[in-house]
């Protein structure tokens, strides 16, 4: 029979779907830092704020960017456009606006804090909003804009972090199973040293300068009469600009668009601690919102379960749908489990308060309509067959794919 033979295609691939185990990647987050200061270090401001709205607009959450800011451009007695921060001449687009969240300002962009943002020692006083409350599912880019030199980068003209020390927070990142991959860009002088020392596993680094070469601005605005935005900044925007949720952009076409005519100094990838290839890398698995879910702890009974399920109901179809028993734990397998929803801080200035959100899994939720679809063929089918045949099959339940939405 034809369609007997279409189910059981339809039913291998439902089969197929179940055994993929799901991604350890869940959520991303983002860590944006501005190291300078003063006025004549607009750029700095402006590259950090071109980040943050880059994620905005592909939507990550600001309970899930830290933005660190010295914050004293937009209302700098210089600024002849008060309380707004522009990347290009054109002014085009206001990036300070009206929804900036700035995590940390002034003299809270320090290199403790950096680090004790990164490695989540805080003392209970710590606000949750200020922390960046990530765990091993989660993919964290981490953008560092400012002054720097070999193997260096000053914080506010006032102190200077090493690469040991960002390499040493990412261990301690590691062993606590802070996250699960990390994107580390940094756009300074001497940028690739500051990647040199890292260990860890599981993080891609890109720079914007080699060792002994400087990173270079790339335009400014006559009447706000400092640059503007930095070269290697400037071309990583031009490329995100083309990215939407479901792009196909992987990193590979990040790395690939820099080239020297653009940035006026030599890139510099560092891959061997990453696990993937980044062909294979989504420009996405980093900077758009996805699915913050945590596993269920008998998720593994269920997938087990799915399995022997999906098995059955190709049995069914492969011996052209004779009868088979189905016991109670096959009929609720799928219908019975549901995942955990993950709470998330919400920010809020006056408050911060807590609020809740629910993501269901997707793959459970895909299986359910495709063995529902398959119940409705399996009956249909039955009902056409049954005035030819006076053998009388048994059929599982259907499916019970109420779900509860707090």
């Amino acid at each position: 029979m034809k369609l007997s033979k279409c189910l059981g295609i339809i039913i291998s691939l439902f089969s197929i779907t179940l055994a993929t185990s799901a991604s350890k990647h869940t959520n991303n987050w983002a860590v944006i830092v501005s190291t300078s200061r003063f006025w004549f270090n607009y750029r700095h401001m402006a590259n950090a704020l071109s980040m943050y709205r880059t994620f905005k607009r592909l939507g990550v959450p600001d309970s899930q960017i830290i933005l660190m800011l010295s914050d004293d451009v937009a209302c700098n007695s210089r600024n002849l456009f008060p309380g707004s921060v522009f990347n290009n001449k054109d002014r085009f687009l206001d990036l300070y606006g009206e929804s900036v969240e700035v995590d940390y300002r002034g003299y809270e962009v320090t290199v403790e804090n950096f680090i004790r943002l990164l490695t989540d020692r805080w003392t209970e006083e710590q606000p949750p909003s200020k922390r960046l409350l990530t765990d091993e599912n989660s993919n964290i880019f981490i953008y560092l804009t400012g002054h720097g030199g070999d193997d260096f980068l000053k914080f506010q003209d006032a102190e200077e972090i090493a690469s040991e020390d960002i390499a040493d927070a990412f261990a301690q990142m590691y062993e606590k199973k802070r996250y699960n991959e990390i994107f580390f860009m940094i756009d300074t002088c001497q940028a690739n040293t500051m990647y040199s020392k890292f260990y860890s596993p599981n993080i891609l680094a890109v720079g914007s300068s080699e060792l002994d070469e400087s990173s270079y601005s790339h335009h400014s605005d006559v009447e706000i009469g400092v640059a503007v935005i930095d070269r290697f900044t400037f071309a990583s925007l031009e490329f995100l600009e083309q990215v939407e949720k479901n792009s196909t952009l992987t990193l590979k076409d990040l790395f690939d668009s820099y080239t020297f005519e653009k940035v006026h100094s030599h890139t510099g990838v560092r891959t061997d601690l990453f696990a993937r290839d980044p062909k294979d890398v989504l420009i996405t698995d980093f900077f758009a919102s996805v699915p913050n879910i945590i596993s269920d702890e008998n998720n593994s009974d269920e997938n087990t379960a799915s399995k022997k399920f999906a098995e059955k109901i190709y049995n069914l179809a492969q011996s052209n749908f004779v009868s088979e028993d189905f016991s109670e734990t096959d009929r609720d397998s799928i219908s019975s489990k549901r995942l955990a929803k993950e709470v998330h801080y919400k920010k809020a200035n006056n408050n911060q308060v807590h609020q809740l959100k629910t993501e269901s899994n997707s793959m459970i939720r895909s299986g359910l309509a495709i063995a529902t679809v398959l119940a409705i063929i399996i009956l249909s089918t039955l009902t056409s067959s049954q005035a030819e045949s006076n053998s009388k099959l048994r059929l599982f339940s259907p499916i019970d794919t109420t779900e509860t939405i707090l």
